[in-house]
């Protein structure tokens, strides 16, 4: 049997208005608003999530949730209750690594 796989939690795109794209986003596609405010919004979808940030807030990321989380020296809490830590790829991406445990 092989070792569970890792998932993909949510992508997270740079917006300027958080209220107009989440209602261009709710407008164009089956998806719930999981929060909002006007610093940022979250859209719920079937298999993932959409974070929608403004410029300067959080950059364009892709998370995942990870057991690798748990042991980073940088895991800091975040207002929703999460528990995370960006890192950067090998071509400078950023990358949020989701404990498991605070979701």
């Amino acid at each position: 049997m092989s070792e569970q796989l890792d998932s993909l939690h949510h992508v997270a795109i740079v917006v300027d208005d958080i209220a107009k794209a989440i209602d261009w986003y709710k407008s164009e596609f089956k998806c719930e608003v999981a929060y909002q405010d006007a610093t940022w919004g979250f859209l719920k979808f079937a298999n993932a999530h959409l974070a929608l940030v403004l410029p300067g807030q959080h950059p364009a990321h892709v998370a995942f949730v990870s057991d690798k989380a748990t042991v980073h020296p940088g895991l800091k809490g975040h207002r929703d209750g999460t528990r995370s830590v960006y890192i950067s790829d090998t071509a400078g991406n950023a990358v949020e690594l989701m404990d498991p445990t605070s979701l």
